[in-house]
């Protein structure tokens, strides 16, 4: 069913914008023909948060837009009050739609007297009164048993393969894993366009060495696409572009679903041997991206948005992951 044809169900949709990407929720609007709900997000002085709903929602199905990237804290305290000012608005379902799901990294104790920090944010979004989530990539899929409500983990892998195919010749390409704990979804990738698979394997000898880029599998005279679910610093990325160049690879492009892409990242992958940085908008765009030469964003507008008018009419959501 194409979405401008969907009825309203059982309660009219609602889609509500933070602050946090604007523009793909916008996107997502205009994929389901479904204007945005008048809703003020706003600062007082002391920066508190204030929110102010300025449509009735009264019995409708309300889907929360709003990735918690930087600055993180600020997003997510305001994906908190828009739901908590809508359950008191007697919303009859309320999801939060988090293309980008900040502190996923945080998913376990990686010491002694430490945070679970991805389980506490869970707790947080189900106890302001979300009714269910939807989001994309988590870094590690065990995240959607973090929260006691149901939960979709949509992937960028369909809309990554189409760009991929569109672009290039699938017979000389080669997917690689920049380390060895994203190999279940570089292999995923691998399946999807039919094309070999290699892994880089970072290991540092001995204490106070630089690290060493093994890469099992042989790239030489490949396109290498490297894929990850987040390129934060980009040092990782870099280094293995050029331990597979190094390796007699003919060509590194890299496509990662979340550009976090903090500090000085975006100056490093311009300078860097990498032909292509492709990401989603999963996380609004910074000016300094938008100019870079040799990094491009590509939309997962279409796959939320599916995904959302899917959800309001209770149709299967699985078929997109495919």
């Amino acid at each position: 069913m194409a979405a401008g044809d969907r009825g309203h169900g059982s309660g009219e949709i609602k889609l509500v914008a933070g602050n946090s990407n604007r523009a793909l929720a916008e996107s997502i609007a205009t994929y389901l023909k479904t204007p945005l709900t008048k809703c003020s997000v706003r600062r007082f002085a002391d920066m508190e948060i204030f929110v102010e709903i300025q449509e009735n929602v009264r019995g409708a199905d309300v889907f929360v837009i709003q990735s918690t990237s930087f600055p993180t804290n600020d997003h997510l305290m305001e994906l908190l009050i828009i739901t908590d000012a809508l359950r008191r608005s007697s919303a009859r379902r309320i999801t939060a739609v988090i293309p980008y799901f900040g502190y996923a990294r945080q998913d376990r104790r990686a010491s002694g007297r430490t945070p679970i920090s991805a389980k506490l944010v869970a707790n947080l979004i189900t106890h302001a009164g979300a009714d269910r989530v939807l989001t994309l990539d988590l870094h590690a899929g065990q995240i959607q048993g973090f929260f006691d409500i149901p939960t979709d983990n949509l992937f960028a892998a369909p809309v990554m393969e189409r760009d991929i195919k569109a672009r290039m010749e699938l017979d000389k390409l080669m997917v690689v894993s920049p380390d060895v704990g994203g190999v279940v979804r570089a292999r995923a990738l691998a399946k999807r366009i039919d094309a070999p698979l290699a892994i880089v394997d970072k290991r540092r000898e001995r204490a106070g060495e630089s690290e060493v880029m093994n890469v099992i599998g042989d790239v030489k005279g490949r396109t290498c696409i490297l894929i990850d679910d987040i390129i934060d610093s980009g040092g990782t990325l870099v280094n293995a572009a050029e331990a597979l160049l190094e390796r007699g690879a003919k060509d590194v492009l890299a496509y990662i679903t979340h550009g976090v892409l903090s500090g000085g990242a975006v100056a490093r992958i311009a300078s860097s041997k990498l032909r292509e940085l492709v990401i989603t908008d999963s996380i609004m765009p910074t000016e300094a991206v938008r100019v870079a030469q040799n990094i491009r964003v590509i939309s997962i507008a279409p796959l939320i948005g599916e995904a959302i008018g899917r959800t309001a009419h209770e149709e299967s959501v699985s078929s997109l992951f495919n």
